[in-house]
């Protein structure tokens, strides 16, 4: 069998607007796309290097680039470790494979035909009134995900409540609470019809979960990246988002999200802000996932050209040309 020969393209794609979370803003999505090639076949993946988690393009490329001249899926869950580089390589492995054997992804997992899964759609962190506005445009959403994760995160949240009062409101801390910020907010979440909260304590600080009441579901995000992450959430989170940036993959997404129900775990689906590409082989792991959240390319002012199809149904799974 011949070598692999594996690429690796930086691409940036602009923001249809200004995304902010409590961490910063951004106007880019900066990315990775890796193609793998063998025998006049390719696959491709992307990833997007996340500096909250020691990240950036240089050291993720960096990473890619140490890779033997010969692997494959199940040797590349202990070459590289999770995070960004793995997935990209995983996505584009399991993108090869399929157009090498004729399958699609799917059937090769050994999963049920995916279908089209309601997204959430994040609103960004800015000002009451701006968010508010912001709410009133995407009122029809089924769901919206708002960033907060300040000390003025109510009067943001009662904006967007106002703003869109038939939508299903979840909200992401992003590591921004204490304790007993949570605990102050938490009647005003339910109240106000928010129906899991994400990642309220910072990832390692987040032992008094355990020991406070959780009137509402809680989700770990930055606190879960794979399956070795899941002891430690015992007790304290409802509710897992896996990120295929985080988990290293499709392969160890699938995995995760196996284990996870099986520990009592409801499954949340999410991303980072990336392309149609990034997207495709999360909507696997998102099928009857009880939040899918994989907006990342209706925030972008441009996509790839075979993008993934969103509609009144939700994000479809992705057609051939474009991955799987």
């Amino acid at each position: 069998m011949s070598t692999l020969h594996v690429s690796i393209k930086a691409e940036s794609f602009p923001l249809a607007e200004v995304f902010t979370i409590a961490r910063g803003s951004r106007t880019h999505a900066d990315l990775l796309m890796v193609t793998i090639r063998r025998d006049g076949v390719f696959g491709r993946g992307e990833c997007v290097p996340y500096s909250r988690y020691g990240e950036s393009m240089e050291s993720v490329k960096h990473q890619i680039e140490s890779l033997p001249d010969e692997f494959n899926r199940i040797s590349l869950q202990n070459l590289l470790q999770p995070g960004a580089a793995r997935n990209a390589v995983d996505c584009a492995l399991w993108d090869l494979e399929a157009k090498t054997t004729g399958k699609r992804v799917w059937e090769l997992a050994g999963l049920s035909t995916p279908g089209p899964e309601i997204t959430a759609f994040t609103l960004s962190l800015d000002t009451p009134d701006r968010m508010k506005a912001a709410a009133e445009k995407h009122a029809d959403k089924p769901i919206l995900k708002i960033k907060l994760g300040t000390p003025d995160d109510m009067e943001r949240l009662e904006a967007v409540r106002t703003g869109a009062p038939k939508s299903n409101i979840i909200v992401d801390a992003n590591e921004g609470w204490t304790a007993d910020i949570y605990k102050e907010l938490a009647p005003h979440l339910l109240r106000l019809g928010v129906s899991i909260v994400e990642q309220p304590l910072p990832a390692g600080d987040d032992d008094l979960l355990a020991e406070i009441e959780r009137p509402l579901p809680v989700c770990a995000d930055e606190s879960c990246h794979d399956r070795a992450s899941l002891p430690a959430l015992n007790g304290k989170y409802d509710m897992v988002n896996i990120k295929l940036d985080k988990t290293g993959g499709l392969t160890e997404a699938l995995l995760l999200k196996k284990q996870a129900i099986q520990e009592g775990y409801d499954i949340m689906v999410g991303c980072m802000v990336g392309s149609s590409l990034a997207m495709a082989p999360a909507t696997l792991v998102a099928q009857n996932a009880t939040i899918t959240d994989l907006d990342g390319p209706l925030l972008l002012a441009k996509d790839r050209d075979t993008p993934l199809k969103f509609d009144e149904n939700g994000i479809h799974p992705p057609s051939a040309e474009l991955w799987g």
